[in-house]
């Protein structure tokens, strides 16, 4: 059962919010048990803060520990810093404040924090992804689940390139996750394609992902937010498929802007808040489905100087391409990471390989006018701009009627009304 409030047009209230929460909890039987809350990153609007405070409110003095694990799937790990910016509390406040509250960040790369849950067969995988792709998958999440009764996922719902919509189970998979399925569903979302996926509830990865959760030992709860901007519309408690599901429908009737054409040229923008293209490129993948053929969508980021932090060496070594490129040489590729081929072709968009002649054929062009240097840019196979060039308060004027100007591009996604 799901217990909640959300609808468009209106924000809830903090009074809202705990009250939601009194009523989710309040029949729970939480007395003396360990519950780990899973919260996204700085990569994600959400209120955290606030959910920090009225959940200790609700269940500090109930559970014997209330902890926190940063679903960074293969982000980079948050230092002391960025983590008292996400909750709200500055550490040594909350060592006083909060005594049996820690905060854990997820480590993917390290295997000895990882457990092996389960398998999803090759006839499984072939079945949840219609022959798609058929390889066997190790699930595997940080063991750190089995330390405790509950497992609350708290965090916000909105259109994704890889799943259709984040939110729900996917702060396990890839948030908690190990590499082989963060892998494997990553790629199995590029051979789907961003167009063909963003902002679709039902996909091929999110049903890997729901049979994956099916797998974890430990009781799970979720807390689905749905926001506009940094306005909450949404809170809705239960099981995560359930819970998820409601968020999702709001979600989609907030965060997802229907243009009457196809735009030419796109200024996206994205928010401060990503600090590598890995992560700002929502920007292109929040826009792409508006951008008619042989449009263009520049980034404008003057902010960011690495592609990524984490993975920028492989990224360096491959390139940005269409899927086909990587399908057509697939003895070449078939050995990285899933996860870094799919975001290759989800920042090139879609196109086609010829591989008789060797001639890639994006659908659009995608240009950095960000802090990375030029010969970089274009080593990756990437479009370069100056962004002193660039006057984003008088782009629509320069750019022409089939332009559009995105602030805080990376979580609405645009669309055009023949798409419907």
């Amino acid at each position: 059962m799901v217990s909640g409030q959300g609808v468009p047009t209106t924000v809830l209230t903090n009074d809202d919010v705990q009250q939601v929460l009194a009523q989710a909890f309040d029949a729970q039987p939480l007395d003396g048990k360990r519950v780990l809350v899973i919260i996204p990153d700085g990569t994600r609007s959400a209120p955290i803060p606030l959910m920090f405070r009225l959940l200790y409110e609700q269940l500090g003095q109930r559970a014997a520990q209330l902890d926190y694990l940063i679903a960074l799937g293969t982000h980079q790990a948050m230092n002391a810093a960025a983590i008292d910016r996400l909750v709200g509390v500055p550490g040594p406040e909350r060592a006083t404040r909060y005594p049996n509250v820690h905060i854990f960040n997820h480590r993917w790369d390290l295997s000895d924090t990882l457990l092996q849950i389960g398998t999803i067969s090759c006839d499984e995988a072939a079945q949840l992804t219609d022959g798609l792709l058929i390889d066997e998958v190790p699930v595997t999440l940080n063991r750190m689940i089995l330390d405790y009764d509950l497992l609350l996922i708290c965090g916000p719902v909105f259109p994704h390139e890889v799943a259709g919509f984040s939110g729900g189970a996917k702060y396990l998979f890839p948030g908690i996750a190990g590499p082989d399925i963060i892998n494997f569903t990553h790629w199995l979302g590029a051979l789907s394609t961003s167009m063909t996926t963003i902002g679709v509830k039902d996909t091929f990865v999110r049903r890997v992902i729901h049979r994956a959760a099916e797998l974890v030992p430990t009781r799970l709860l979720c807390l689905a937010l749905v926001l506009k901007g940094q306005a909450l519309h949404g809170l809705f408690v239960g099981p995560p498929v359930e819970a998820w599901n409601r968020a999702a429908d709001l979600s989609a009737q907030l965060n997802i802007v229907w243009l009457p054409r196809p735009m030419r040229r796109v200024l996206a923008m994205p928010s401060p808040m990503y600090d590598d293209l890995w992560t700002a490129a929502k920007a292109m993948y929040k826009t792409e489905p508006a951008i008619a053929d042989g449009g263009e969508v520049i980034i404008y980021a003057p902010h960011l100087t690495e592609i990524s932090y984490t993975h920028g060496a492989l990224i360096d070594q491959i390139g940005y391409h269409v899927r086909d490129y990587f399908v057509a040489q697939w003895n070449q590729f078939k050995g990285l990471p899933g996860g870094i081929l799919a975001h290759s072709t989800h920042v090139k968009g879609t196109g086609t390989y010829d591989s008789t002649t060797g001639v890639e054929t994006p659908r659009i062009t995608v240009t950095l006018a960000t802090g990375i240097p030029e010969e970089r840019c274009r080593r990756v196979n990437l479009g370069y701009a100056d962004p002193h060039s660039i006057e984003p308060e008088s782009w629509n004027e320069q750019a022409g009627p089939d332009s559009l100007l995105v602030p805080h591009a990376g979580e609405v996604l645009y669309r055009v009304d023949a798409q419907r």
